[in-house]
């Protein structure tokens, strides 16, 4: 078949890889290259690297908005396009464009989690599982039939980074499925029951408040983990908290108990790896071997 295939993170390359193997990928879009590091030089999206590894026409606009954007894009004569964390909204043109529309790889189990940070929302929920939707794409955000879904359980002391990797595996191979069965698969639509929605992380989010349970401070750690990373302030230092869990212990809340272990509004939390500025992730006993802990926690 011939493909048109739109992502932009890390998340969306084994998916490119796995389209790419068994199709023709005629264009490849993602986000344009973004001014990173400490120089802020522009730097291309993994999946615009990947892509052009691979000899692949890539294609990054700022918008689609554009009638000679929706015409290039209807140019290629795709069969279907496939859409996994692309990061723009497409306009009706061109879910319309293609033969077999537009599919997109979307890592939870719809309609729960509907929008931008399902893996993240779904850990910070505690939820037991989450899974891949392959979707027929329509106008209105992630609410088209879906043709396959997969769950998978979600471990207890699982990171977002650590589940993405396994959905993103997932999401490959489904969609290849997905492709191989094109047009006999059934389109389900979602039921209007349990609708929720994965709203984009804030930085707020990302402070810790030693007040809340341990409980839900080890959700959080783990759904933001490895970025943005969940942070406290420890004696005016903003240490970012990558992996912890809830242990017996009671004090005021932030107040430490011995090594790294910090009481909450409910029960401690004993962090087992964190991240000072401008430093790798070390284990909890190498960071106390260079920082001194306050007697309490901001």
């Amino acid at each position: 078949m011939k493909i048109v295939f739109m992502g932009t993170p890390e998340f969306s390359v084994p998916v490119l890889e796995a389209v790419a193997a068994r199709h023709e990928v005629v264009a490849v879009y993602c986000q344009p290259p973004r001014p990173a590091g400490r120089g802020k030089a522009p730097r291309s999206a993994p999946v615009q690297l990947r892509a052009e590894a691979l000899g692949l026409t890539v294609r990054h606009p700022a918008s689609l908005r554009a009638a000679a954007e929706q015409a290039e894009f209807a140019a290629f004569g795709a069969d279907v396009a496939v859409v996994v964390a692309y990061g723009l909204i497409l306009p009706r043109a061109l879910l319309e464009a293609p033969k077999f529309g537009c599919l997109n790889i979307h890592a939870s189990l719809l309609p729960r989690w509907r929008g931008a940070a399902p893996v993240q929302r779904a850990i910070m929920a505690g939820d037991a599982e989450t899974g891949i939707c392959i979707m027929q794409m329509e106008a209105g955000l992630d609410t088209g039939p879906v043709l396959l879904r997969e769950a998978v359980v979600i471990g207890a002391e699982e990171t977002s980074g650590e589940l993405h990797q396994r959905l993103s595996a997932l999401g490959a191979r489904l969609i290849v499925d997905a492709l191989a069965h094109l047009p006999d698969l059934a389109a389900v639509a979602q039921p209007a029951e349990g609708v929720s929605y994965a709203a984009k992380i804030d930085k707020a989010e990302a402070r810790i408040d030693w007040t809340r349970p341990a409980q839900e401070t080890a959700r959080q750690i783990r759904a933001l983990a490895p970025f943005p990373g969940a942070w406290c302030d420890v004696a005016g230092e903003r240490v970012k908290i990558l992996r912890a869990r809830p242990v017996a212990g009671k004090a005021a809340p932030g107040s430490v108990l011995g090594g790294f272990t910090v009481a909450c509004g409910e029960a401690a939390l004993e962090v087992l790896e964190a991240q000072r500025e401008g430093r790798r992730a070390m284990t909890a006993a190498e960071l106390l071997m260079g920082l001194e802990l306050p007697e309490r926690l901001g």
